[in-house]
């Protein structure tokens, strides 16, 4: 079995072979820290805002101010 490469604690081997490199336990404290935006387009669906220079550009009659 690998090792986590945060705690050295096994990581399970199907894990292993999706590619990720922590435990369960260490996998989840990372993914809590992802943060996501969803904002909604005209006429359309919503879409992950991936950079803020994303998101000044779906709205440019915004000043950039208002987004700091």
């Amino acid at each position: 079995m690998s090792q986590c490469i945060r705690c050295s604690m096994p990581v399970e081997p199907k894990r292993v072979q999706y590619g990720y490199a922590t435990c369960l336990n260490c996998g989840d404290k990372l993914a809590s820290r992802v943060r996501h935006t969803v904002v909604p387009m005209h006429k359309s669906n919503y879409v992950v805002a991936s950079s803020l220079s994303m998101l000044k550009q779906l709205n440019p009659k915004r000043s950039g101010d208002d987004y700091e």
